[in-house]
């Protein structure tokens, strides 16, 4: 009687530590998801201020075309890719972000250009989304990280099996040119 009591004891403890892993997976799962959602907030941010800055570049920068060009390519390849997982917007986002550093860049050429208070605005409005961007970055890769641990490691990883609990990627620009931030200062 005593080994049944012991036994039931045992088997009700196991239940309730794998409802508490499961809970814990679950929760960890939607810290990832929240952390997702918020790199996409800032994403289509910076995507909705790049047409009216290319309209205020354009005036000034009508023989750079193919810069301008590259920038209005790289937003609808980004946009096209909104259901895309973190890999592949990284990617695309690593070529967006190096297509801006480039428009930046050849902008400096443009003294005029430089002085609208138009431009200026956006100027510091994508270095503040910039900011946002690795923020959110820093915030999801780090919900990943911890989802990743708790479907890898031991009891958790039985539980996460068990109920299909699999690891995310982490959000990550391919190339390490990329992985600077575009100089937008024209001072």
């Amino acid at each position: 009687m005593d080994f049944g009591l012991i036994l039931l004891v045992l088997v009700i403890a196991a239940a309730g530590y794998a409802i508490f892993i499961y809970n814990n997976l679950v929760q960890k799962r939607q810290l990832k998801e929240e952390g997702w959602s918020g790199i996409d907030v800032q994403l289509k941010r910076r995507t909705d201020l790049i047409p009216n800055m290319l309209e205020t570049v354009k005036g000034y920068m009508s023989h750079e075309r193919e810069t301008l060009e590259a920038v209005t390519n790289a937003r609808a390849a980004v946009q096209g890719a909104s259901e895309a997982g973190p890999a592949e917007r990284g990617r695309l986002e690593g070529i967006l972000s190096g297509a801006l550093g480039r428009l930046m860049a050849i902008a400096e050429s443009y003294p005029d250009l430089k002085a609208n208070t138009t431009f200026l605005e956006f100027q510091g409005a994508l270095q503040t989304v910039e900011d946002e961007i690795q923020l959110a970055r820093r915030y999801y890769n780090g919900a990943v990280r911890n989802l990743n641990v708790a479907v890898e490691s031991f009891p958790s990883n039985i539980v996460a099996n068990m109920f299909n609990f699999v690891k995310a990627e982490y959000f990550e620009l391919e190339n390490e040119a990329d992985r600077a931030v575009p100089d937008v200062k024209f001072s």
